[in-house]
């Protein structure tokens, strides 16, 4: 029998993800292959460029032949790989010498303006690909940033629509699972403690009973559940109890968005306890 609130365990189990990360096998199959990929391209794109160039360098001068090659990197480093782009930043370098630069087909320089526009290719090279990766990268946290407000905004549509307690606990279940990378997750009514789990505290940390843990470098305890308080104006309401993923690394980001789901969870069940 049910009372206002979620009295009973109710786990909530979805498909299982590799640690760390929020899309399905498939699509991790898909970014493995693009890395490779991406390093090939590296090493062929500036070969194949120099190659098609090589029979003009009579009448090319050797700068635009080197703007072709810049343009290779550019394009293989868009793709956020730091390999690939360093991969394609050094292959235009040594194919420049080989191709462009006396005496031709020979990775040897005598003009010291050739030496200075080999060292340059190489450095815009490198700076082309570590720009390419920090905006990959900003881009990655960004979009991830917009998956957290999603899901908050999931929960307080619950709370707003006036789903019952169990709809409630089980959206939020349901977020949590996806943000921290969990193989089940439930919600307890009025417990807080038994069992002695770990705890995902307020400020992220993560806390257990016998021992101090880095949740930044060992990610979720597997030897024991993580419970996660629901509390509305420091009352307990009950805790969500997850189980990770082997490896689950969340960022200390998702745990404080985990920690303002449930407090969001808490506050809605408070306003609906029975006075």
């Amino acid at each position: 029998m049910s009372t206002g609130l979620h009295d009973a365990s109710r786990p909530i189990r979805r498909e299982t993800r590799r640690p760390g990360h929020r899309y399905p096998a498939w699509l991790e199959g898909l970014a493995v292959d693009r890395e490779a990929v991406t390093v090939a391209a590296g090493l062929v794109a500036p070969l194949a460029v120099a190659g098609v160039l090589a029979p003009f360098r009579a009448t090319l001068p050797v700068t635009d032949a080197a703007l072709c090659l810049v343009l290779v990197v550019v394009a293989v480093a868009a793709g956020g790989s730091r390999p690939g782009g360093y991969l394609a930043a050094v292959s235009a370098t040594a194919w420049y010498d080989f191709f462009f630069t006396r005496p031709y087909d020979q990775f040897d320089i005598s003009s010291r303006n050739d030496i200075e526009t080999t060292i340059l290719l190489l450095a815009i090279g490198v700076a082309v690909t570590e720009i390419a990766v920090w905006g990959r990268r900003e881009h990655l946290a960004a979009s991830n940033r917009a998956g957290y407000l999603d899901g908050i905004r999931a929960a307080a549509q619950a709370v707003a629509s006036g789903a019952s307690s169990v709809s409630l606990t089980d959206q939020v279940c349901l977020q949590l699972t996806a943000l921290l990378s969990l193989r089940a997750c439930r919600f307890q009514a009025g417990m807080a403690g038994i069992g002695e789990p770990a705890r995902l505290e307020h400020d992220g940390r993560i806390s257990t009973p016998h021992q101090t843990w880095n949740a930044d470098r060992d990610g979720l305890p597997l030897s024991t559940d993580t419970e996660l308080l629901a509390e509305a104006d420091g009352l307990l309401q009950g805790r969500f109890l997850m189980t990770p993923l082997p490896g689950a690394h969340p960022t200390l980001e998702q745990r404080l968005v985990a920690v303002a789901l449930a407090d969001q969870a808490g506050a809605a069940l408070a306003s609906r306890r029975p006075v």
